[in-house]
């Protein structure tokens, strides 16, 4: 039984771990890194055909993004999540998909005419839609097989919808072991969707660590400060900008507003709009207005929609979907406000916006989530004096704010108390999805304060659980991205790499293991297996 760490180790995103156990390849979470890449990361040490399910903690890209890329792969096992993770990701991978494709359509005209070779997508709408269907939805708080030996359960993380901590059974040779995947633990009090719930046992617990070593300080009155920003900004005859991720957090921007204008506390602006622009930001409130969702929903937002008050809807709120309705919101000179994706900027409706907005003294430009290191949102809130969009150098003029301590993660007192839920202390706690600072720091609390044996690992780092020990630790190596070339600190450097190169690096890592398996066999068959590698590497050396 070994758990091995891939993605989401010293960073913030990319999460995915594979877990070895009764003879299956289980994979939890495997999204996509975002921002910028300060660690190499290892490639998954077996191919994706080989891959028996993948257990999902949540919808978001940087957890669930690269599903379809192992669906194009190969992989058709199962994909265990609850149900409103299921309904998202039918969204948010479709979208995924889009970008993608329109994204290696672009460069591919660019590289054509640089005499370049073309780029190919990591995946297609085809594989997003395929992968999809390998989807099994579980509900919140039940026990179920998934094959022998191993069961799972989900419980609420309160930090999207259809969040979950998930715990894993694993029964080998009449010993059990429990593993807890945190997934990102949510906030306390936030709107609409529950607190996250604790779980009190296991052998081994990873934990996430985005705010592993900062607070959010006193919970501050949401309502107000958004009032407030929007007041200033319409009295000097501005818009507010939102960036905003079309899950979960512009859920929460209608919400507040929906109370400021049904209180009435803009003063002077009655009846001002609010744009929703970003097509996959309606689907996905959509869904927050099914059943499916009512399980995820707190007590309050339960009591609105009892009342007939639906929580995300209100006079003056028009949804975008197609281009042409984007654009049109340029010709709408009214004080208004914009919510549009990406949150961090680096994609979407969004960069239209900034163009079209951030160069006006009289406007705001409103950061309501985390900007990752090496974002175009961490440079605006950072204080750039201009950007680059499109290819202009625009300059910020604006008033660049942010809404503070608004977040979907806990923060260092959050993932404390989290982990204060255990009874007893684990054999030992991997603390991962968090920046070189935050795992590390939260690490040191958790020894220190719980007196639980805890450490940050990186990438290809792998533990045996059976038996308690590391059978491979690194040191990690630092990375810098420079346009489409991965520079490591060791001065080399490699090309983007493609699904296939992927699939072929994969392969080695299970070549290595069957190296590994056989290191006291015969010496007449290791011979053998030498003859056979040393055989292909000569029919394929270049």
């Amino acid at each position: 039984m070994t758990l091995t760490f891939y993605g989401a180790a010293h960073e913030v995103t990319g999460s995915c771990m594979l877990l070895k156990a009764c003879g299956k390849n289980i994979v939890i979470d495997c999204g996509m890194e975002q921002g910028k890449d300060i660690f190499e990361n290892q490639e998954l040490s077996l191919p994706a055909g080989e891959i028996d399910c993948v257990l999902l903690t949540h919808a978001h890209i940087d957890h669930s993004g690269k599903i379809p890329m192992f669906f194009a792969q190969g992989f058709r096992g199962e994909v265990y999540s609850t149900e409103a993770t299921h309904m998202l990701c039918d969204i948010m991978l479709r979208d995924s998909a889009h970008i993608q494709e329109f994204e290696a359509e672009w460069r591919s005209r660019k590289a054509k005419r640089a005499g370049g070779q073309p780029y190919v997508p990591l995946y297609t709408m085809d594989d997003a839609i395929g992968a999809v269907e390998l989807f099994r939805s579980c509900p919140y708080n039940s026990v179920i097989d998934i094959a022998d030996g191993i069961k799972i359960r989900f419980n609420d993380a309160g930090h999207l919808l259809g969040s979950a901590s998930i715990e894993v059974w694993v029964t080998e040779d009449e010993g059990t072991e429990k593993i807890v995947f945190s997934g990102d633990i949510g906030n306390i009090e936030q709107p609409i969707i529950n607190d996250p719930s604790y779980v009190d046992e296991a052998d081994y617990v990873v934990v996430e660590s985005t705010y592993g070593d900062r607070s959010h300080g006193e919970r501050p009155d949401y309502i107000n400060n958004l009032t407030q920003v929007i007041q200033r900004t319409f009295d000097r005859g501005g818009s507010l900008i939102i960036p905003s991720f079309a899950v979960g957090r512009t859920q929460e921007m209608l919400y507040f507003l929906r109370e400021i204008k049904e209180r009435g506390l803009v003063k002077g602006h009655d009846g001002f709009r609010v744009y929703v622009d970003s097509p996959l930001a309606v689907e996905a409130t959509t869904i927050f207005s099914r059943d499916v969702s009512r399980p995820c929903f707190d007590k309050d937002t339960l009591a609105l929609i009892d009342a007939g008050i639906n929580p995300l809807s209100f006079d003056g709120l028009k949804l975008s979907v197609t281009s042409d309705d984007s654009k049109a919101i340029n010709f709408d000179k009214s004080c208004k406000v914009i919510i549009s994706a990406s949150g961090m900027c680096e994609a979407g409706r969004i960069r239209h916006h900034l163009k079209h907005n951030l160069w006006k003294a009289e406007n705001t430009v409103l950061f309501v989530g985390y900007q990752s290191v090496g974002t175009l949102g961490r440079s605006l809130v950072e204080g750039a004096p201009e950007v680059k969009l499109f290819g202009e150098v625009i300059k910020v003029n604006a008033e660049i704010a942010q809404l503070a301590a608004i977040s979907g993660h806990a923060d260092n007192e959050g993932l404390m108390r989290w982990m204060s839920s255990f009874k007893k202390a684990p054999k030992k706690v991997f603390v991962e999805h968090g920046d070189e600072g935050a795992c590390e720091a939260l690490a040191s609390r958790i020894n220190e304060e719980l007196h639980f044996s805890a450490y940050a690992p990186y990438s290809g780092d792998c533990w045996d659980l059976s038996q308690g020990v590391c059978l491979v630790k690194n040191d990690g190596v630092r990375i810098e991205k420079t346009g489409d070339k991965y520079v490591l600190h060791g001065g080399r450097s490699c090309e983007r790499i493609t699904p296939a190169f992927s699939r072929l690096k994969a392969a080695l890592g299970s070549l290595s293991e069957i190296v590994e398996q056989n290191r006291e066999g015969a010496n007449k068959d290791l011979a053998k297996l030498t003859d056979q590698i040393l055989e292909l590497c000569k029919k394929w050396r270049r």
